[in-house]
């Protein structure tokens, strides 16, 4: 579609911070990518064992005007879902599953004009224990600005149909609801956002705090939606959300918000079918008055836990991994993961012998940036970094988004907008350390 691109907004309560905003933009031609990177800037790497990285461009399934890829686990493979602009108008959210060497076919789960379509806030596809599909998109109320709501629907046939969309927050005030995370726990589906609610006075008078809350609600095998709850009734407004299911019960870390202004990442449990008081992941004391964008990460493998995240006190950037050995309750000591000059937009994953892969936008010079890559073993030793690819500071380009197959090898999803049209493009990530 020449011309055409996908609209994006960035809500008003968040105003625009340097780290946050760039995003990954490379043109990648060809099927393979000889790319054999041993890159070390930060200090100490030229003592650390080097990451050797192959990235394998497949061909995207997404066609030209498509972005705000996510990728998630399934049974036999990924799924990846996207927003793609219309020639009619609107846009079309769709996905396709992939056995990490090709794609099926490329459905549609919903289209319309009335979606809301962010850099930082995208829809999913994700796959319950049971094979159903289900699929959240942010949908514009009659208000206008940021009044917008999720939508969930439900797929019992692979994606071909789709069964009617419901809201999972009780609330409908004209404002924002958004930053949605998935857990698979059991046989259930729990779903995260981010609730905008207290922005405006109750029905009873009570007046506005203004402040973000974040909340809970899981689905059953069969689809029947189970209570609202409350997580944590002040958080950061618009960082993404991030869940894992632990041996324990699933987990979420978010961005705190203090009434001192200390933007921290927290962390939340559910036990005994009850939220916990969320504690610091760490307390890195970052003060700052408006939303950075910029969520973290979490995996987990039963009492494994780990965390990645970006903060910036006192005007000091960094990219930070945390280890947990009891499912959450406590962390080790972070380990700094950068070279430096970080911009955040982080992604992780597991491997079977307890260490991660973490991945980040690095700064380069002028408006360029890099996606990082680098090993972290749970004792807290990291592998030199390599650079996957390169970055530019559009915020249209999203956050790429990194998972583990099931054969071992990684696979990396992104906005590139170097091109007429912005296009989600995918690849494996292969690497040996």
């Amino acid at each position: 579609m020449p011309g055409q691109t996908i609209s994006r907004h960035r809500s008003a309560l968040c105003p625009s911070y340097a780290n946050g905003a760039y995003g990954l933009s490379p043109r990648i031609w060809g099927a393979v990518i000889a790319a054999l990177f041993a890159v070390g800037c930060a200090d100490g790497d030229d003592d650390r064992e080097a990451l050797s990285v192959a990235v394998i461009e497949l061909e995207s399934p997404a066609g030209d005007g498509s972005g705000e890829p996510r990728l998630s686990p399934a049974q036999d493979g990924l799924l990846l879902s996207w927003l793609e602009a219309v020639d009619e108008g609107g846009h079309e959210l769709r996905f396709a599953r992939t056995d990490g060497q090709e794609w099926g076919h490329a459905l549609t789960v919903a289209q319309s004009d009335r979606f809301f379509v962010n850099w930082a806030d995208f829809p999913s596809v994700s796959e319950a224990a049971n094979g159903a599909l289900y699929a959240h998109w942010l949908a514009r109320g009659e208000a206008g600005g940021y009044d917008y709501g999720v939508r969930i629907a439900r797929s019992a046939d692979d994606g071909a149909s789709w069964g009617d969309a419901w809201t999972p927050h009780d609330d409908d005030s004209p404002t924002e609801h958004g930053f949605v995370s998935v857990v698979r726990n059991g046989e259930r589906l729990g779903f995260t956002w981010l609730d905008g609610r207290a922005y405006v006075p109750a029905e009873d008078g009570t007046p506005a705090t203004r402040e973000m809350s974040l909340r809970y609600r899981e689905v059953a095998g069969d689809g029947t939606p189970g209570p609202e709850m409350l997580v944590d009734g002040r958080v950061c407004d618009c960082c993404q959300t991030s869940a894992a299911m632990t041996a324990e019960g699933p987990v979420v870390v978010f961005r705190n918000r203090t009434e001192e202004e200390i933007r921290d990442i927290h962390i939340s449990r559910l036990i005994d079918g009850a939220w916990t008081e969320s504690q610091a992941v760490s307390d890195d004391g970052w003060y700052i008055t408006g939303c950075p964008v910029n969520g973290p990460a979490i995996v987990a493998d039963g009492q494994d836990v780990a965390v990645a995240w970006f903060t910036a006190p006192e005007d000091v950037a960094r990219v930070k991994v945390a280890f947990s050995t009891d499912a959450g309750a406590t962390f080790g000591t972070p380990i700094v993961v950068d070279e430096g000059n970080p911009m955040g937009r982080v992604d992780l994953v597991m491997m079977d012998d307890g260490g991660v892969f973490v991945s980040w936008l690095e700064a380069g010079g002028g408006q360029g940036a890099s996606v990082m890559l680098r090993h972290v073993t749970s004792g807290g030793i990291a592998s030199a970094s390599a650079s996957v690819t390169t970055s530019s500071a559009e915020r249209a380009s999203g956050f790429p988004q990194l998972v583990r197959h099931q054969d071992g090898s990684l696979m990396m999803a992104w906005t590139d907008v170097g091109g007429d049209d912005p296009r989600v493009r995918v690849a494996r990530v292969e690497v040996s350390h």
